[in-house]
């Protein structure tokens, strides 16, 4: 593993900010607001020529004694005790605070090197006047200003010389690459906690306050010598709630990272049934042809005399794409967790389906056969030939004479033959009509 370099400090000092600057990707949320980060994110990332790996945290409030931030705290000093290098970020603007103190205070009793970065400092005519007053903790200090870059080579040198040095170890078998989830759904429906279950640690920030986390965190996980990615992002809800900022950025993020995913596991509270932005992420998922299951959580608070009414509200739901899946399970509890992963990958095998010309065309025939296409106007289209154009998922192409002339619910009717010949079916499938005026050439 990399060694790991953790940035902490005390809130609204710019940490995500150059997280990303070093990083040198925009991967966590910045904004005016303290408090932003709530869970702790990482990067891969190179320090003057070593790999390493960078830990973002929360703002650090000594002060909390329970609650969200105290989470934050606490998520926070797992990434000190996981380092092997500390980046101490104060503000050069604000100046040096009590709680910047207690910080440093606390960095002196471990045993690891530290480096403080001094931020927003934006010219060299003002390093004195802006770094002077943290000279008293005795720390390395390097003037930065994340905003702008200036400073940060020099402070990925100087984390790099404090790196340990890399460890000459025996060959092993490489991990092979798992499957990317996303998980999504409203705020408070249990997607922390699906992922904390599934990796087996409190890894995420888990808080009755809806909203808790704000951006797509990555969390690796391996099972049996696979590496998997669990992408915990924030809830979404109705766009009219959205009012603020920085929430229609998480969101946004949120819907990214479906996009991104492998397979996209949508959270739904079985306690609150199928609200309204539920139905809207399941349509969206559906438009966008991403690979999906349901898990309805918390049933464990679902009165055993609703669970039928709730189960019939969720198969009305998937009236539209039927192939989803879906999970009851508990995420608290741990009851019906453990499902998840094989279930995701089954589906993912899916999407990875590829078929012959040869055989797609034989089939194409069979079904042809068994229901032709409805007359439109007196006249019936000609299928041509069929191809698949690409997966995941399969995308399936009917050259045809006429593409005004194949109703909707005919082109259903070839994506189920298609799924049953085929054994697709958790994943979803495409099928696409296009013109052509002769017969493919042999």
């Amino acid at each position: 593993m990399p060694p790991i370099v953790a940035i902490v400090g005390r809130p609204n000092v710019g940490k995500s900010t150059l997280f990303n600057r070093l990083a040198k990707r925009q991967k966590a949320i910045t904004h005016d607001r303290p408090g932003v980060t709530r869970d702790r994110l990482e990067a891969t990332v190179e320090l003057d020529g070593r790999v390493a790996t960078l830990i973002d945290t929360g703002g650090m409030d000594f002060d909390a004694e329970e609650g969200l931030a105290r989470q934050i705290v606490v998520q926070a000093e797992i990434a000190l005790t996981m380092a092997d290098v500390v980046l101490f970020l104060v503000d050069g603007k604000a100046g040096r605070t009590a709680l910047d103190d207690e910080m440093a205070e606390r960095l002196r009793r471990i045993d690891k090197p530290v480096v403080v970065a001094v931020n927003k400092v934006d010219g060299a005519e003002r390093i004195a006047a802006l770094t002077g007053d943290f000279h008293a903790w005795g720390f390395p200090l390097l003037p930065v200003s994340a905003a702008h870059g200036h400073g940060v080579n020099d402070l990925a040198e100087a984390l790099a010389e404090r790196l340990p040095e890399p460890v000459e170890q025996a060959p092993s078998d490489p991990l092979e690459a798992g499957i990317r989830l996303a998980v999504l759904g409203r705020p408070n429906a249990g997607k922390s906690s699906l992922v904390n279950a599934m990796v087996g640690e409190d890894r995420l920030i888990v808080s009755e306050v809806a909203g808790t986390t704000r951006d797509a965190v990555d969390v690796v996980v391996m099972r049996g010598g696979k590496r998997y990615v669990f992408v915990d992002t924030a809830g979404v809800r109705k766009r009219t709630r959205i009012t603020d900022n920085l929430e229609r950025f998480s969101v946004g993020k949120a819907l990214s990272s479906a996009k991104r995913a492998d397979v996209a596991v949508v959270v739904i509270d079985g306690t609150g049934g199928v609200g309204v932005q539920d139905k809207r992420l399941i349509s969206y998922l559906f438009k966008e042809r991403t690979p999906f299951l349901i898990v309805v959580n918390k049933v464990d608070l679902v009165p055993q005399k609703d669970m039928l009414a709730l189960k019939k509200a969720i198969q009305e739901e998937l009236r539209m794409c039927g192939h989803v899946p879906v999970l009851y399970l508990s995420a608290m509890k741990g009851k019906g967790v453990a499902k998840v992963l094989p279930l995701a990958e089954t589906i993912w095998k899916e999407c990875q389906i590829r078929v012959g010309t040869g055989e797609l065309n034989r089939a194409m025939r069979t079904v042809l056969d068994k229901h032709q296409p409805p007359l439109v106007n007196g006249r019936r289209a000609k299928f041509y030939y069929l191809t698949q154009a690409a997966e995941p998922p399969p995308t399936f192409v009917f050259f045809v004479s006429d593409t005004e002339r194949v109703r909707d619910s005919y082109a259903k009717y070839l994506e189920n033959a298609l799924r049953k010949l085929f054994g697709i079916t958790m994943a979803p499938v495409s099928v696409v009509c296009r013109a052509s005026h002769k017969p493919k050439e042999a």
